[in-house]
C-alpha cells in the first residue's frame, strides 16, 4: 500500500461528494453521504468504522485500527464539512493543474482526512500495537457538534495524543486563538420620520457604541500574546429599522472577538459589561444590553510537548527536514481535544482559498502529509 499516491485518489473521490454544512449553506446536504463514504471505505481497508448519529442528519465517522496491545493510541481528526458552494462553477469537480487540485473542501479539509485515512490503514497493516483512530467529525465549519459527540463517546478511552489535520502548510500548529460572538442590541421608540420628537431612533443610538467597540479593538491590538500577536475584534452583522419613513425603534449587531491563551468567555463578558458601562454613562437615554451568542476556547500546546517532537522527527524522516512550529490565523477543534486532556497539535497540507471562490490544495503536500502521518502513527502506536 502505497499512503501518498493513495491520498491523492481518496481526496478526488471526496471531494466529488456534497457535504456543505446545512447550517452555513441552506440548502447544503450536510454529511451524510460523505460519512456513509468513510465508512464503506474503512471498512473496505479492514478497518472498523462506527458512524454516530447523535443529531438527525449530522454524522461523525469514528475508524480503528491496530492490536490495542499495549502500544500507545493516536488520535487523528478531520471535517467532513464543508462551507457553501453556490455560484462556484463546477466546484465538485476535481480539477488539476499541475501540483493543484481545485474543488470545495479540497484543501479545508478533505486532503488532510484522505491523508489520516490512508495513514491509518498503513499504519495497521504495518502491524502497530497499539490504535490509531481517525475521527471523521460533522459540523466543525459552524458549531462544532460532531467533535464534541465524538469526544463524548470516546470518554474513558485514553489517548496518548491527537493530531488534526488541517491545512497548516505542513508546519505543526501549536496555537490559535478562540473566538466569542457577542450580540448587542439598542433599543429605540418607533415614530414616524416627521416627527422625530416622538421616538428614539436605535440606529443612530448604536452609533457610538459601535465606535466604542471600535476603540476596543484598538487596545487589543496593543496588548499581543508572545507567539500568536494580538488578539481582535471585528463587527460581523447588523440591522435594524423597518423602512425608510419610520424610526427605528431597533439596532441589532454581532460583534465577534478572537481571545488568546489566557483569555477567557468571563474576561470577554467583562469587556463588554465595561464598554456598554462607560456608553450608557455618556448617553442616560442609553437602553443597550447584550448576549454571547458562541463562545469557542483558545488553544496551546507547549512547543516542547512529545506529540511535537515525535511529529518532527517523522517529518524529518519523511522530507529530510524539521516541521517548523508556527501559530495558526483560525480555530479549530482541537481546542476541545485539548481541553479533553490530550496533547494535540495540528498538522496538514498546504494550498490556499479556503471558503473563498477559488480554493486548492497541493497534491504534492497531500502526499507529504500522508507519508509524514502514516511514519508517525507507525512509530508512535508501535
Amino acid at each position: 500500500m502505497n499512503a501518498a499516491r493513495d491520498a491523492v485518489g481518496l481526496l478526488a473521490a471526496m471531494v466529488r461528494i456534497d457535504s456543505a454544512n446545512p447550517a452555513l449553506a441552506g440548502n447544503g446536504p450536510g454529511e451524510s453521504e460523505l460519512a456513509a463514504f468513510v465508512a464503506g471505505w474503512a471498512e473496505a481497508a479492514g478497518l472498523r468504522a462506527e458512524v454516530l448519529e447523535l443529531t438527525p442528519g449530522r454524522p461523525s465517522v469514528l475508524v480503528r485500527g491496530g492490536r490495542g496491545e499495549g502500544g500507545r493510541r493516536l488520535l487523528l481528526c478531520g471535517h467532513l464539512d464543508t462551507v457553501g458552494h453556490a455560484g462556484l462553477p463546477e466546484p465538485l469537480v476535481p480539477r488539476i493543474e499541475g501540483d493543484r487540485l481545485y474543488a470545495r473542501g479540497g484543501y479545508d479539509m478533505k486532503a488532510g482526512l484522505a491523508a489520516a485515512l490512508v495513514a491509518c490503514r498503513d499504519a495497521v497493516a504495518a502491524g502497530v500495537a497499539g490504535e490509531v483512530v481517525v475521527a471523521a467529525v460533522a459540523d466543525e465549519e459552524h458549531a462544532s457538534l460532531g467533535i464534541q459527540q465524538v469526544l463524548r463517546q470516546l470518554a474513558g478511552t485514553p489517548f496518548d495524543a491527537a493530531v488534526v489535520a488541517e491545512p497548516t502548510e505542513l508546519a505543526i500548529g501549536t496555537a490559535h486563538r478562540g473566538f466569542v460572538w457577542t450580540e448587542v442590541s439598542v433599543t429605540g421608540v418607533a415614530a414616524h420620520g416627521s416627527r422625530p420628537h416622538l421616538g428614539v431612533d436605535a440606529i443612530f443610538k448604536a452609533g457610538p457604541v459601535l465606535v466604542a467597540f471600535a476603540g476596543l479593538d484598538r487596545e487589543l491590538a496593543g496588548r499581543p500574546h508572545p507567539f500568536l500577536g494580538a488578539g481582535n475584534l471585528h463587527g460581523s452583522l447588523i440591522q435594524g429599522g423597518a423602512e425608510e419613513s419610520t424610526i427605528p425603534d431597533r439596532c441589532v449587531f454581532t460583534v465577534e472577538r478572537r481571545t488568546l491563551p489566557g483569555e477567557s468567555l468571563d474576561t470577554v463578558e467583562a469587556d463588554v459589561g465595561a464598554l456598554l458601562d462607560r456608553c450608557r454613562r455618556a448617553d442616560p437615554d442609553l437602553t443597550v444590553s447584550a448576549r454571547t451568542t458562541l463562545a469557542r476556547e483558545p488553544f496551546q500546546t507547549p512547543a516542547g510537548a512529545s506529540i511535537v517532537k515525535v511529529l518532527q522527527d517523522a517529518s524529518r524522516q519523511v522530507t529530510g527536514r524539521a516541521a517548523p512550529v508556527a501559530p495558526l490565523s483560525y480555530w479549530a477543534d482541537s481546542a476541545f481535544i485539548a481541553a479533553a486532556g490530550i496533547p494535540t497539535v495540528l498538522y496538514g497540507p498546504a494550498g490556499d482559498g479556503a471558503h473563498a471562490d477559488t480554493e486548492w490544495v497541493s497534491l504534492d503536500a497531500t502526499r507529504t502529509c500522508a507519508s509524514v502521518l502514516f511514519t508517525l502513527a507507525q512509530g508512535f502506536c508501535a
